[in-house]
């Protein structure tokens, strides 16, 4: 038998209302693979390497030919640009997007150890949520963190 919660029967939310998460999510994961890259590449060359092939490949797990793909992407949309015989290097515009996506990242990271998540777990896990949270939940992330650190 389900939980009381979950036997209880609440209305439907309207279709469109209802098919706006999934729209969001749907995007967000588009959009997830070229942020995880070009916030890659942006640390590696900050790190003061070059971004190439085989240190993205290890650094997501994946197969050269896999990051290979993603590059061709990367450049076809205008984040990067590759140099025959040298690494992988951002356009203005996604060295923006890696800004934005650390800042992301940094701010679901502090919001998870405000919570009291190990640090570990904090890092692994704002990976995947700074994609997908909304401006409105990452504003009431910052919020929460500011009044947590008594700055608010």
């Amino acid at each position: 038998m389900p939980p009381a919660s979950l036997s209880r029967k609440s209305p439907l939310l309207a279709a469109e209302a209802h098919a706006e998460g999934f729209v969001q999510v749907r995007e967000a994961r588009r959009s997830e693979l070229v942020e995880d890259y070009v916030e890659l590449i942006a640390d590696l060359i900050a790190d003061g390497r070059e971004a190439r092939q085989v240190d993205i490949a290890t650094r997501l797990g994946v197969a050269q030919p896999t990051v290979a793909k993603a590059l061709k992407r990367l450049v076809k949309e205008g984040w990067a640009v590759q140099r025959p015989y040298r690494g992988v290097f951002l356009t203005p515009a996604g060295e923006a997007l890696a800004v934005e996506m650390r800042a992301r990242h940094q701010t679901v990271e502090k919001f998870l150890l405000a919570l009291g998540v190990d640090a570990d777990s904090a890092r692994r896990d704002a990976e995947g949520i700074e994609h997908h949270v909304s401006e409105a939940t990452l504003a009431a992330f910052e919020a929460f963190v500011r009044k947590a650190n008594g700055h608010g």
